[in-house]
């Protein structure tokens, strides 16, 4: 790799529109922004003609079964861990893993593992602690020594509500652990949220709504996602947003006629419900189970998550009439905001050097990630440890 890289006449999104300019990184950072940047002097630079292709900040996936979910038909139905390059392909350059419904055969050291060998081959990754159950599935024996002493661990997630695989926690259950997150974020300067896994029963946001009613908790220490999977649901979603709860919406597959949005036309609906824009985020829930039960509680489908998913919501969502600058914010800058990513989701001078080069139809084209290109018109040119595996 050459010391620096200008990228020059790019139409870029930082994710607020900037228009034509030239971007020059270089010690996986972004040093500098404007329009004709000279070329520096005797040191050794690449140069990439863009010629007017968008660039925008890298996705933050904040919803990823990095070591493999599923597992919810027997043995033989846990998803493999997601290869670097699953990520890196689909304009993922921020992940943070999630352990999901298995906190039984899958564990919170394999997580912390996985994450660590993610930033060994050059990706940025954190995870959650926790699964979906209680006792909660932690790697020191506590919410709070997890999220201060374990470098990589941001908050609880994804613990499971109004689900039937869920433990089905009580009110103080729940403010227990949002309290731990809260204070362990605190302790750390870390993000200290609890991502909680929503599921389709009638109880929706009940114990979130009544958590801000009745205690000193804050607002943004609440993260439900998977709120698009029921249109009720949702409309309680937006509600909570208007009170400071940042919701995500999941990057799942919707059929005709089912009660529920896609990712792009809940972020739809919501941009025009005039809920704080800053308040919605989206997710892939790449390698997670996407099951579907008959009323015996029977797997009856099965399909995975696929971090790809968030690059085609963008392309549906922009063509569906939403601006690219107002499309971007729920898939980069929100979610780093909420993560308390200071130098993720934006391209300004001092972030690091996460980005996308997309074609003319917003496709993913190239990909870097720290710096470094590690795909290029659409191919991988770095892969993960096993990538090359049979």
């Amino acid at each position: 790799m050459a010391a620096l890289t200008l990228l020059r006449d790019a139409e870029l999104y930082d994710p607020d529109p900037r228009g034509r300019c030239d971007v020059l990184v270089g010690g996986g950072e972004v040093l500098a922004v404007g329009r004709d940047l000279g070329m520096p002097r005797g040191v050794e630079i690449d140069v990439v003609e863009l010629q007017g292709a968008r660039v925008v900040p890298g996705f933050v996936d904040a919803h990823v079964h990095l070591a493999g979910g599923g597992g919810e038909s027997g043995f033989a139905s846990r998803v493999p861990r997601l290869q670097l390059e699953t990520l890196t392909t689909a304009g993922v350059t921020t992940a943070v893993g999630v352990l999901g419904t298995d906190g039984t055969t899958r564990t919170m050291a394999e997580l912390v593992a996985t994450t660590l060998g993610l930033r060994a081959e050059g990706l940025s990754a954190w995870c959650w602690t926790g699964s979906y159950e209680l006792p909660l599935r932690t790697l020191t024996g506590s919410v709070r020594s997890d999220v201060a002493f374990v470098d990589p661990i941001l908050g609880v997630g994804e613990f499971a509500l109004s689900d039937h695989r869920s433990s089905q926690p009580t009110f103080d259950e729940l403010l227990r652990l949002a309290s731990d997150c809260h204070v362990a974020g605190l302790i750390s300067g870390k993000a200290g949220v609890l991502h909680l896994h929503l599921g389709d029963g009638s109880r929706g946001l009940s114990l979130v709504r009544r958590a801000l009613d009745e205690t000193e908790l804050p607002a943004r220490v609440f993260n439900p996602t998977h709120v698009n999977r029921k249109t009720g649901l949702f409309d309680e979603a937006v509600a909570l947003a208007a009170r400071g709860v940042t919701v995500d919406v999941t990057a799942f597959p919707v059929e005709d006629g089912e009660d529920a949005w896609s990712a792009p036309a809940a972020i739809k609906r919501y941009l025009a419900s005039g809920a704080p824009k800053e308040r919605i985020t989206c997710s892939s829930d790449g390698g997670g189970c996407l099951p579907t039960f008959d009323a015996d509680g029977r797997l009856v489908t099965m399909d995975v998550g696929r971090p790809s998913s968030l690059a085609q919501a963008l392309r549906e969502l922009v063509a569906s009439g939403v601006a690219l600058e107002d499309a971007l914010p729920a898939f980069t800058r929100n979610v780093a905001h909420l993560l308390r990513l200071s130098r993720k989701g934006q391209l300004t001078v001092g972030a690091d050097a996460d980005l996308l080069v997309l074609d003319a139809t917003l496709a993913v084209r190239d990909v870097m990630a720290r710096g470094r290109f590690f795909v290029r018109d659409g191919r991988p040119v770095v892969r993960g440890t096993f990538g090359h595996s049979p």
